[in-house]
């Protein structure tokens, strides 16, 4: 039988992180770290939701997928040093980069080139390392090991890029990560340890309760980058770096414009 393969195992995975997500959304809802206001944000529309579901999102996902039946050790290990850095680092510039003008990669790195290491920095060098520490756990050559890095930070980035309005980044971690519970091996329960984790949270996201924010955006999508990354060989992971890097660039492109505007 294939590691993680089995459909009752897929299934457990899901319920388990959906469980284990909106029982760490209850708590943080009841008595927040540092106190309510740290993670109250004004929404889009004016709307004050908390940030809540992004650091309930990152425990119910890599909780889940420690607990993946199945689940070969290292992609274990990957997944936990992937999912909590990524939920980390973007929860570290969800509370210390809120008023912070700048946006894109550029801007951050210009700041650092000036001795200024900005929470953005924080999050694109943090969660950088972590893709590519989990990468070289689940590939063997070197140009496996960094494409692979590639492919989690990216898809990381990618998810959080698409947290600019209610719902658009739950559902998209539930288009993208739908087909990856029909793969077999590791992909499968990698693949439904983010679903379960995002819905227990969409409604409250779509109602305008809550929102992901950097922390769970960028979880949640590292989550799927490891996959990724387990469901392919270097042809594959190729072709998903590439499109990564190209929506990372026109992405950094679009938020350079909106801060200017």
């Amino acid at each position: 039988m294939v590691a993680g393969g089995t459909v009752l195992g897929r299934i457990s995975t899901l319920l388990g992180a959906a469980g284990t997500t909106r029982a760490a959304y209850r708590a943080l809802r009841s008595r927040p770290p540092g106190g309510a206001v740290l993670w109250e944000r004004t929404n889009h529309a004016g709307r004050t939701v908390h940030l809540h579901a992004g650091l309930a999102t990152t425990a119910g996902t890599a909780l889940a997928a420690a607990g993946a039946p199945g689940l070969p050790a290292r992609a274990r290990t990957a997944t936990a040093l992937a999912v909590l850095a990524a939920g980390g680092c973007g929860a570290y510039d969800d509370v210390f980069g809120a008023d912070d003008p700048r946006r894109g990669f550029r801007a951050h790195l210009g700041a650092l080139r000036h001795r200024e290491v900005t929470s953005g920095a924080v999050k694109l060098f943090g969660i950088g390392a972590a893709g590519l520490a989990a990468g070289a756990l689940l590939k063997e050559r070197p140009v496996d090991k960094l494409l692979a890095g590639v492919v989690i930070a990216g898809s990381a980035h990618l998810v959080n890029l698409l947290d600019v309005r209610p719902g658009r980044a739950a559902g998209a971690v539930l288009a993208l990560g739908g087909p990856g519970l029909l793969r077999r091996g590791p992909a499968g329960p990698l693949s439904a340890a983010p679903l379960g984790a995002v819905s227990a949270v969409v409604g409250d996201d779509l109602g305008e309760r809550t929102m992901l924010g950097d922390a769970g955006a960028h979880a949640l999508g590292a989550a799927l980058g490891l996959a990724v990354v387990t469901a392919n060989g270097r042809t594959g992971l190729a072709a998903h770096a590439v499109g990564l890097v190209a929506a990372a660039a026109a992405g950094d492109r679009v938020s350079r414009a909106a801060a200017a505007f």
